[in-house]
């Protein structure tokens, strides 16, 4: 039987689980609450591992806490963040790119799980259900910025399974990007969004007349287009929402 170690069952990781299963899989997730001895011993029956958990102030926690024991599946996984490239300016990056920008802790995290021939997947924002453009508009937290020529990439959470289950059934281990076919402006979501449900499009604002946490607006501060070809090219992959517009459309 086919069995995940699951670190980090959070949005993303939880549905990947909840398809796996569908297909008889069975799936142990781990979280930060499960005792060592239990996340061990599952290690040592499983045939795949990925892990979802995000780098802290001390760096990623998963590999130093088990890396001796996951090193032994036959297949190894990890999300990480288009963020490593930094900003590009606009322009097109693929997973040949430098590293760099703000995200020390992120890059050692991503290169360390490259080291031990893990398929480490590259994502730009993800969205999906409960969890887009949609839920903002409707609370009236969603803005429109001027940053004239500023892009961004995003990825379906479901692209993200369609990308993972696609790596555990070909491809080589490696980094592959897993983002949309469109990098667009994050103004061209709020005002397709507010189409979709009927909502006026709230005004233009500078980054000085919001009150963003210092997140966000580093979140702004990049610009850049990923370039998924890879992943079509190794793994066969073909994201179902191609665009903002499938994904929002789907969502509603």
């Amino acid at each position: 039987m086919a069995r995940l170690v699951l670190f980090g069952p959070g949005y993303t990781g939880s549905r990947l689980a909840s398809s796996l299963q569908r297909d008889g899989w069975q799936v142990d997730a781990i979280s930060r609450h499960t005792p060592n001895d239990i996340a061990r011993a599952a290690l040592g029956q499983a045939t795949h591992v990925l892990s979802t958990v995000p780098p802290g102030d001390n760096g990623d926690p998963i590999l130093p806490a088990y890396g001796d024991a996951l090193r032994k599946a036959p297949w190894i996984g990890y999300l990480s963040s288009t963020g490593v490239y930094g900003d590009t300016k606009g322009a097109w990056v693929d997973e040949s790119a430098a590293l760099g920008g703000r995200r020390d802790g992120r890059i050692a995290a991503d290169q360390a799980w490259a080291a031990i021939g893990a398929r480490v997947f590259r994502l730009p924002g993800i969205y999906g259900p409960g969890r887009a453009m949609l839920e903002r508009l409707k609370a009236g937290q969603a803005h429109r910025i001027d940053l004239p020529g500023q892009v961004f990439c995003r990825i379906h959470v479901d692209d993200i399974i369609g990308g993972v289950r696609a790596a555990i059934e070909r491809g080589p281990a490696g980094v592959y990007n897993l983002a949309d076919d469109r990098p667009a402006p994050q103004n061209d979501l709020v005002e397709y969004g507010c189409g979709l449900l009927g909502l006026a499009v709230p005004p233009l604002r500078t980054l000085d007349q919001l009150d963003l946490s210092p997140q966000a607006r580093a979140f702004y501060s990049e610009n850049r287009r990923v370039a998924n070809e890879k992943a079509k090219r190794l793994l066969g992959w073909r994201p179902l929402y191609p665009s903002y517009r499938e994904g929002l459309a789907a969502l509603v």
